[in-house]
């Protein structure tokens, strides 16, 4: 039997559900692991890279392949794929012999088959929903992630204290059997071709650059583009230094870092499940910018300043709570505009154009944290004077003022790009693809 339309979704959705708590579990006992095995930011930025660069310079092809391949098997490839990182990684734990290097290139490896998700179950819930649920599903999507981020640092914690680092890939590995399992047994439709494609017949290379020329030749869908790019850019010097934030400021305490992210993934949690139930603001550019500028003004800001897990804790949960309000309302208006057929080319370059920025904030953050800032923010140091009232000094101080003065440029960011009448009225330029035929601007 082959579950079919919202019921299909919700299995698929239950599937990934548990997939992400066993990733997450995985990758916060990871963390805790590199940082005691080197007990330097960079360290971690670097396997937060090695996470996500193959992801973004895959994207183009992947989003090719999955607009010509059956969305189905590529889903089922793609957890596949991370599985069997994960099982390299207990393989090499289980003889003695990780190191750091062998978490750089497990990320590397699973990165590059997830870079085949997004568009791949994007595109298929197209397919799959009514577009009046396309807003319900994206936050059922964040509610799932949110769940993880709530559970599995506490997981995390809790189980490298019973089972260590060797159970905990276990587990991982049979969620990723069970996601597997799930997505066999549910229909997912393929497109019919769009004009675009039925008009001549493209290379594979051509077909590559089709997501930036469709992008290109719709101002709107750019000037959205390029907001989420700096967004991106900018919030994820705060996302990439939690970690090293806290465990700096609390001499590597694993339960109060724990404890702060399950806050975000509390607020995220709720974010999320307000985004099932009301589905997003009736116009969905609100919700984009709007969530902008709350989650970097409520919480990154304060998260550089904070300095106790009560301050942490209230500030994860304001930073991520209006994510899944964004996420989702701009999740649906691609999801209204772009044909089906397309969406596999142009959401694969969406996200490669949304997440280059991970991968240059990665490699910056780390070094600029443990050679400049950290250094300029002891007691002594030469910033301490000037920002020491702000964010304290010592250690985990120079990390505090990056995340500070991020927040402050990505509201600024989020409120410019906003008074751009091309970006703020995209919902009326561009006609949605079942009631009109989408012609560039």
């Amino acid at each position: 039997m082959q579950f079919k339309g919202f019921q299909g979704f919700t299995i698929i959705w239950f599937g990934q559900l548990i997939s992400m708590l066993g990733t997450g579990t995985t990758r916060f006992a990871l963390t805790v692991w590199a940082y005691q095995q080197t007990g330097t930011a960079t360290a971690l930025a670097l396997v937060a890279f090695f996470a996500f660069a193959p992801l973004v310079i895959f994207s183009p092809i992947a989003g090719v392949l999955v607009d010509r391949w059956n969305r189905k098997l590529v889903l089922m490839l793609s957890d596949l794929g991370a599985g069997c990182a994960t099982i390299f990684l207990l393989v090499m734990l289980s003889t003695g012999n990780l190191q750091i290097w062998h978490i750089y290139l497990a990320s590397a490896f699973a990165s590059t088959f997830e870079a085949f998700q997004f568009p791949a179950f994007s595109a298929a819930t197209t397919l799959m929903l009514d577009k009046s649920q396309y807003g319900r599903a994206s936050g059922m999507l964040s509610t799932a992630n949110s769940a993880s981020q709530v559970v599995a640092p506490l997981m995390g914690g809790f189980l490298l204290a019973f089972i260590g680092l060797n159970g905990i890939l276990l587990i991982d590995i049979v969620s990723f059997v069970a996601a597997l399992a799930l997505i066999a047994i549910v229909s997912i439709p393929q497109p019919t071709p769009s004009e675009e494609d039925t008009a001549q017949k493209t290379s594979f290379w051509q077909d590559t650059l089709f997501g930036f020329r469709y992008i290109i030749e719709r101002p709107s869908l750019l000037g959205m583009q390029a907001a989420f790019s700096v967004f991106n850019l900018l919030g994820s010097f705060g996302i990439i230094m939690l970690a090293p934030l806290v465990l700096a400021r609390t001499g590597s305490n694993e339960v109060v870092l724990g404890s702060v992210q399950s806050a975000a993934g509390v607020g995220a949690l709720v974010g999320g499940i307000l985004m099932s139930i009301w589905g997003g603001p009736k116009r969905r550019i609100h919700g984009v910018f709007i969530g902008m500028l709350l989650s970097a003004l409520l919480g990154t800001l304060f998260m550089g300043m904070a300095q106790s897990v009560v301050a942490w804790s209230a500030a994860a949960f304001a930073q991520i709570f209006f994510i899944p309000i964004m996420n989702g309302s701009n999740q649906a208006i691609w999801q209204s505009k772009v044909p089906p057929a397309l969406q596999g080319r142009v959401f694969a370059t969406r996200r490669l154009l949304a997440q280059i920025t991970f991968p240059i904030a990665m490699l910056i953050s780390g070094p600029l944290a443990d050679r400049v800032l950290e250094p300029a923010m002891q007691p002594n140091g030469a910033l301490a004077p000037t920002f020491g009232w702000l964010v304290g000094t010592g250690s985990g101080a120079g990390i505090g003022l990056m995340i500070v003065a991020t927040a402050i440029i990505s509201a600024a960011a989020a409120l410019s790009c906003y008074a751009f009448p091309v970006v703020r009225n995209i919902e009326g330029i561009l006609p949605d693809f079942d009631t009109a035929i989408t012609q560039p601007e």
